[in-house]
């Protein structure tokens, strides 16, 4: 009985423990938004993708880059976050109509146009990431809005954290509660 142990032992010692792949994931007609559960190819403007430890399998694939941001905020999200990657929209084939299935960028490092006068995917306003920070500056020329990092975002900005309903219902408060109690 010792010696099985000691071996059970031994044997769990030398099991290498294999690195979760965190690399970024190409969209696919099967590619569904963990909110939506809608195909993201079938949708215009940028998506995102977060790599969540302990869920190899896949990915969970964002409809907007909105939707990611509220994501990652929501006080529910329990997993450690590996990655996170977006749509570069600066780069080379990428349109609104058809932002690209694998021109992923670090969502860490990306500039992010805020504000702009465009809707995603989903209908609701939208962020606009983009590798290079020259090609964010031009966006929000064209298009308003103002470029910040992934983490000066304000919640404002995104839906539903930020959102208020008519007649001064804030939904994000409403839904802070439910967590709180």
């Amino acid at each position: 009985m010792k010696r099985a142990l000691l071996f059970a032992l031994a044997l769990s010692a030398c099991q290498e423990e294999v690195a979760q792949n965190t690399d970024p994931v190409a969209l696919t007609p099967e590619t569904l938004g963990h909110f939506c559960q809608m195909n993201l190819l079938e949708h215009e403007g940028p998506k995102g993708q977060v790599h969540l430890d302990g869920l190899p399998q896949a990915p969970l694939f964002f409809s907007q880059v909105s939707d990611l941001v509220t994501y990652l905020r929501l006080p529910e999200q329990s997993n450690s976050v590996l990655a996170i990657y977006v749509s570069d929209m600066g780069a080379a084939g990428a349109t609104w109509e058809q932002p690209g299935a694998a021109n992923w960028t670090d969502a860490t490092t990306a500039s992010f146009v805020v504000g702009a006068a465009v809707t995603g995917g989903m209908g609701a306003p939208e962020l606009v990431p983009f590798a290079d920070p020259a090609k964010a500056q031009a966006f929000a020329a064209l298009h308003g809005g103002s470029v910040m990092a992934l983490d000066a975002i304000p919640d404002s900005a995104i839906t539903p954290l930020g959102a208020t309903e008519p007649e001064g219902d804030d939904y994000g408060t409403r839904l802070k509660s439910l967590t709180e109690g």
